[in-house]
């Protein structure tokens, strides 16, 4: 075999050289309609508009000939720093060139409403703030001089579509870029150049200097005139974070900074229009380098639900929770009254998946994949996760508003009827049905949540109804989802493990001393990690019909910690804990998955389940501390 067939056999590390930056690397913006991702070297990689689930305009995140817009020094392409401004999504980035030293701000920016959002309507209603639908970006010179550059180049429906440029009245400060049927306008006060189907500025500022560039896509393509309209909207971007941030409860202690940046990421994969919240922002990030576990997370999944609501009301953002669940009250059930597992922000069903062949992937991953194909599986876990966010949603308003009764009959009858029947299990696996222990563990939950929802509404027959299956179901579970050790199995037909089965603790199948919990979280924290970190199952013990091998999961991950809490061991919590949060990415966030040979961040980024089961953790371990303080 040659040297070239011994290298093409090698599995591909997630740190081989590449023109791709290392995904933890790069700088989330949102205006809570579409979010963008900014590279350290001053380059929108990733951005689709008007919403997060529209193709893109900068596509160069998965392929680098797909779309991008550098603000930076030219020929420079490392920062000194870069920062979220304290308490917001707007970042900060200082350089240093071989003459001077620069300030860049970004912002996807939002500020007081006006007027009828006509871009992306709301079907909510619309809070005082909205979007601006601009990436703004300004530069102040700090000392010396630096050449700026500015290159736009717009490729849009994927990259598979060059941008046509046309200056707009003859102005070298205004052009816009057209195709697929979509218009930007770039809006600057450096002159610019059209480069085919780019536009380009050079400046050299000098001490004191600053300058602005904007690209709109808003109603008449409105834009700021200069640098201080440019400036004035990213102060009042940074003023709406800081605002609603400051409406949250924030635990005063060490991991306040990572609670914090938790919540602002949440928020900015919050579609403000209809109150759903991404999975992720991105599409087929891959979960393997190079591999073909790739996936469109830009829709919202309803197993999210109840770590969302979770989230939410733990910080006291009780008008966020409320918006997410008035979203699933609004969603089209299936013929047989079952939610989707997933749905559009926009409540749409249909979410068929394609692949993009013409696009190379982030690092050679592919295929590249739009839409998501497991819209349709049946998840028996579904059911447990709507009403358990219900159920937190009602207790914490304190009634069970009229509109939401419906669903909860609809998905306890659901519940019902297909607790019994395999399915696909929670991580969507695409081999044959099983009956897999989480499946069934959120049956449990589905009708004990059921049965209590009944209660407070006092329709004791229906609780009572509810509470006899729930039982029926926990004792099956019991009865075949052990194993010999007394361990909870992946599912019934192996004694393979599986870190879903942490949800047995967290929703509380088990008292907190049950051996059997026990012994199942012991099991994964010790036979179920690589250096400590939490995989979800072993890929060679699983047919989830893909190759190749994947990196930990983070959600699983902090699970664990929540776990290991809830079962009494809170050292060991709090070592896992610290852990995790040092390998956050530089401006605070997490991926899906983690590369534990490499350290590297795998998979769509940023990751909301990642940021809710963190939150989640941290609020348990927190509690316990200020418990033992007063005991």
């Amino acid at each position: 075999m040659s040297a070239t067939a011994v290298r093409g056999a090698t599995e591909q590390s997630a740190a081989a050289p590449s023109p791709f930056p290392p995904i933890a690397d790069y700088a989330f913006l949102s205006d809570c309609h579409t979010g963008a991702l900014v590279a350290p070297d001053g380059a929108v990689d990733w951005l689709c508009i008007p919403r997060f689930d529209s193709p893109s305009v900068f596509g160069t995140l998965l392929d680098r000939q797909a779309g991008y817009f550098r603000f930076g020094p030219f020929g420079i392409n490392h920062p000194t720093a870069r920062v979220y401004e304290p308490g917001t999504n707007v970042v900060s980035t200082t350089w240093k060139t071989p003459a001077g030293w620069v300030l860049v701000r970004d912002a996807l920016t939002m500020g007081p409403r006006d007027s009828e959002d006509e871009v992306t309507p709301h079907t909510r209603p619309p809070a005082d703030d909205d979007a601006d639908h601009l990436l703004v970006r300004t530069v102040r010179c700090l000392e010396g001089t630096v050449e700026m550059e500015l290159v736009c180049e717009p490729a849009f429906d994927y990259g598979r579509t060059p941008a046509e440029w046309t200056l707009v009245d003859g102005s070298r400060h205004t052009a816009d870029a057209s195709g697929a049927g979509q218009t930007v306008r770039l809006q600057t006060d450096l002159a610019l150049g059209i480069e085919g189907n780019r536009v380009r500025a050079r400046h050299v500022l000098s001490a004191g200097d600053e300058r602005f560039c904007a690209l709109s896509w808003a109603e008449a393509l409105a834009a700021p005139s200069d640098f201080a309209d440019g400036s004035r909207r990213l102060d009042a971007t940074a003023r709406f974070w800081q605002t609603w941030l400051g409406r949250a409860r924030m635990p005063d202690h060490r991991w306040r900074d990572p609670i914090q940046r938790s919540a602002l990421t949440i928020k900015g994969l919050t579609y403000m229009p209809t109150g759903a919240t991404v999975a992720a922002l991105t599409t087929s990030l891959p979960e393997t380098p190079g591999g073909e576990r790739n996936w469109d997370y830009r829709y919202t999944w309803m197993r999210d639900t109840t770590f969302t609501l979770q989230a939410l009301h733990y910080l006291n953002l009780d008008w966020e929770a409320d918006e997410f669940i008035q979203f699933v009250a609004d969603l089209q059930p299936n013929l047989d009254g079952a939610l989707q597992i997933m749905y559009g922000i926009d409540g749409r069903r249909d979410l068929t998946e394609s692949t993009r062949d013409d696009l190379s992937g982030y690092a050679g991953a592919r295929p590249v994949r739009v839409g998501n194909g497991a819209f349709d599986q049946r998840q028996n876990d579904v059911f447990g996760a709507v009403l358990d966010s219900i159920l937190l949603h009602t207790r914490r308003a304190e009634r069970l508003p009229r509109r939401l009764w419906p669903i909860v009959q609809s998905q306890a009858q659901c519940a019902t009827a297909v607790w019994r029947e395999p399915d696909q299990g929670i991580w969507e696996a695409r081999g044959k049905p099983q009956h897999y222990v989480s499946s069934k563990l959120m049956g449990w939950v589905a009708l004990d949540r059921a049965s209590r929802l009944a209660e407070i509404r006092g329709d004791k027959v229906l609780a009572a109804t509810w509470a006899d299956t729930a039982e029926e179901i926990k004792a099956d579970i019991l009865a075949h989802g052990v194993d010999d050790r007394g361990v909870l199995r992946q599912h019934y037909d192996t004694d393979a493990l599986d870190a879903s089965t942490l949800l047995a603790a967290i929703f509380g199948f088990l008292p907190h001393d049950d051996q059997r919990l026990r012994a199942s979280v012991l099991a994964i924290a010790e036979e179920l990690t690589e250096h400590g970190f939490v995989l979800r199952y072993r890929t060679g013990e699983t047919d989830d019909g893909l190759s190749g091998k994947e990196g930990t999961f983070l959600i699983c991950s902090f699970w664990l910690v929540s776990a290991l809490a809830i079962i009494g061991e809170d050292q060991r919590a709090r070592d896992l804990m610290e852990r995790l949060l040092r390998v956050a990415s530089p401006l605070g966030l997490f991926a899906e998955e983690f590369d534990v040979d490499t350290g590297r961040h795998l998979g769509n980024f940023p990751q909301a389940f990642s940021h809710l089961a963190l939150i989640e953790a941290a609020g348990r371990i927190i509690a316990a501390e200020r418990l033992a303080e007063f005991s």
